[in-house]
This record gives C-alpha cells, structure tokens and sequence, in this order.
C-alpha cells in the first residue's frame, strides 16, 4: 500500500532512499535545508570506490599520526578547541583502532561499497543517468619505495577476504599506464573495479528522474522541530511551516546530531571538512582517477574538467573557506603529477563530512519514533555508498528482506 515518505536531506543518500521509495510506488517529498545536492555530495572526488574497505581507525594509527594531525599542514587536521562532543569521539576513534574493530568495520563498509558499486552500474544504464561515469578503476599511488611495500599486506588482505586484488606497477610499469606521473613515482596499486563519476552532475541528473517519478522536492526547508504522537513522528515543522508524512528518512549527514534529542538517540557524528577545487584540465591530463598516498591528495579527470580533493579539518561547523588547506591540495599534487593543476579555476569548496569514531554509517530505525529510520554517518564515502543505502533505507521501512545485512549499521 502507498504511503507518504519525507526524506529530510537531499544529498545522494536521501536521494537514493527518495529513488528506491518512489519507484516501490510511493509518495515521496525531499526537504533540504539548502538546495538540492549542494552539499557534501556537490563537489567530492566522484569516486564509487569498493577498494575503500579499510576503516580510517587502523590499528598502528595512534602516536605519531594521530599527533601529526594537531599540525594545520597535515592532510588530516584537528583544530584545538574546547569541545567535549570532539574529544568523546576521539576517544571512542582511537579506541576502534584496533584489529578486531578493524576487521568488523571493513565488513560492513565492504557490504554497501560493493551493492552500490553495482546497483550505480545499473540506475545510470536503466535510467539514463549523465554523469560522467567511467570504470577505469582507481590508482593508489605512492613515491617512496617503503610506502608502497607497506601497503602490499592491505592489499593481500583486500584480495583474500574480499576478493579486492590490485594490479601493482613498479620500475617505470606505471608512467606507462598512466604517463602525467613524473618519473621518480616508485610505484602504484590499480583496483580495476573501482569507478568514477562527476557528482554534482549525477544529482542533477538523478532529481529529473525522481521529479519524473513524481518526487517532491523542497528546498530552502530548515527543520525546526519534530512533532511526535506516541512512538510516531506525525510532522515535523520547518521555518516554511509544517509538513506531515508517514514515515521519514534522515539523511542530513553532519547535522544529524542536532536531532538527537528529538530522536532518542546519540549519533557519533563530527564535521570532517572536506575541500576541492575544479579547474580546466591540464594538457598532460590523467586518464586514471588516482590517490597520492603520502600526500593524501585524490585527482579525478573530468570529460570536461580536473578536480584535485580530500583533506580532512576537524573544526566543528566554520563555514570559511580555508586557503591554506586548499593549497596543501595543489602543493601536494605537485609532487607526483607531470602537470599538476592549471590556473583556469571553476570552482573551489569545502563540504562536510559526516565522520564517525568506528567509520561505519548508522542505518536504523529511531529508538523514539518507529517510523524514522536514520541514513547517516557516511563519513568521506556517502557518494560510494549512497546508492545502497538508499535502497536498505526503503527496505526497512518496507519490512521488506534485507539486501544487505543491517547489524553492522545499527545504533551503538
């Protein structure tokens, strides 16, 4: 029977949950805050990336690296400040560094990383989806010798027990495959099934289908409040008035914690500040989506653009835009790529990211209200596993089997 869902966020996780739903012959509105598609998923790196099954708590991670990241040059920066909300999840990040957590953190991400590679396969050929999308795999990149041995034990682990091998390429092997690699880049791991796309074009895209799919869409609705009857969330009251539904999804990725009294739960959730800048492509462009380990940078080519991405800034909710931590992409860049960027800039931005301490999402229902289940917590992957999370966020409210197992993503 039909029924009435609003989907309160609109990136591609409250779109995909929007996708799934209407095409099970639901009603569906989607209510942002901002526009649709205009936050962290607009501007990332576009990759669909199964290879991204190691959590970022590792075990080895703490000492050195994690007291790297009080430094402003670091890829990955904690700005010092008073905030208990920060310094819990810290505790709680370095406690899941560890192997055990490690091990249970992979499975679950592997399990959305690789439906959503598939099922992006499928909506962009069934629906005619322009996005740029390409399966060229990814590159995993590295300058220095000993770095790219230290990563052969990931990989054996990758191909082993999620049969993720990569093809490595050493002693000039790689500046074949991908010649805008300078000369003294050692070496590289290729995962071939990895896949790309442009982001900001896939959500625009994608909101023609559901418009067509007779999707609602209202943008410039902030939430100000939930209104509950019992177990069940009957509305909730934006600052453009109220909107009622019979279910809901929450896909608000880092503002998500602002409703987790109304919602009866605690959701372990920080702003990691993500940055890119788009430019023109450079005239020795690369064919390859690539990650410049020791740099921590991610380059994508575009059929009509270049895009240099990642960082990561734990500063809470600083809407600047932070030139320094732009520059460390390009500075970064520059050590391995022939032309690293141009000067020809489309865009730069920052979104962010919806970090949590063990790197897995939260996908369940509301201990307060039975009829709201939560889509969030996607931390740096939200666009590579989007498309699955959607479809258990359908599958949950629809009491429907499960594609994939939901207890890894349950609330904790």
């Amino acid at each position: 029977m039909s029924t009435h869902t609003l989907v309160i966020g609109g990136g591609v996780v409250g779109t995909a949950a929007a996708y799934f739903l209407a095409k099970a012959g639901h009603e569906v509105t989607i209510v942002d805050q901002g526009r649709h598609g205009g936050g962290c998923s607009h501007a990332n790196c576009g990759y669909v990336s199964p290879s991204h099954v190691p959590p970022i708590p590792m075990p080895g991670l703490i000492g050195p690296t994690m007291k790297s990241m009080l430094s402003s040059e670091s890829p990955f920066y904690i700005r010092p400040r008073l905030s208990p909300a920060l310094w819990s999840f810290l505790v709680r990040f370095w406690w899941n560094c560890n192997e055990t957590q490690m091990k249970l953190a992979a499975q679950g991400k592997h399990a959305l990383l690789d439906s959503s590679r598939q099922l992006y396969e499928t909506l962009i050929e069934s629906e005619g989806l322009d996005c740029n999308w390409e399966k060229r795999g990814l590159l995993f990149v590295f300058r220095e010798k000993h770095y790219f041995d230290e990563f052969a034990p990931i990989n054996d682990w990758l191909a082993k027990d999620f049969n993720l091998p990569a093809v490595p390429y050493t002693d000039g092997k790689l500046q074949q495959l991908e010649p805008a690699l300078k000369d003294d880049v050692y070496g590289g791991w290729h995962y071939e099934n990895d896949a790309h796309l442009r982001p900001d074009r896939l959500l625009s895209s994608w909101r023609t289908v559901l418009e067509r799919l007779g999707v609602k869409i209202l943008e410039q609705h902030k939430v100000t409040a939930m209104l509950g009857e019992g177990n069940k969330l009957r509305a909730i009251r934006t600052d453009q008035g109220e909107i009622a539904a019979d279910r809901y999804v929450l896909a608000t990725g880092s503002w998500s914690p602002f409703f987790n009294r109304e919602l009866g739960c605690t959701l372990r959730i920080q702003p990691g500040k993500g940055y890119s800048i788009t430019m023109a492509r450079p005239e020795i462009c690369p064919k390859i989506p690539m990650l410049l380990e020791e740099s921590r940078v991610g380059v994508t080519p575009f059929n009509d653009g270049y895009r240099l991405g990642s960082t990561m800034e734990f500063g809470g909710y600083d809407a600047t835009v932070n030139q320094k931590r732009l520059g460390l992409l390009k500075k970064g860049a520059k050590l391995y790529m022939k032309e690293p960027f141009t000067d020809e800039t489309y865009e730069e931005w920052y979104g962010w990211r919806p970090m949590t301490p063990d790197d897995l999402p939260y996908i369940d229902f509301a201990p307060k209200y039975g009829n709201v289940v939560i889509s969030a917590g996607h931390g740096m992957l939200g666009l590579s596993m989007g498309a699955a999370t959607g479809k258990l966020a359908w599958e949950l409210l629809d009491k429907l089997q499960p594609h994939v197992d939901p207890k890894p993503y349950r609330l904790r």
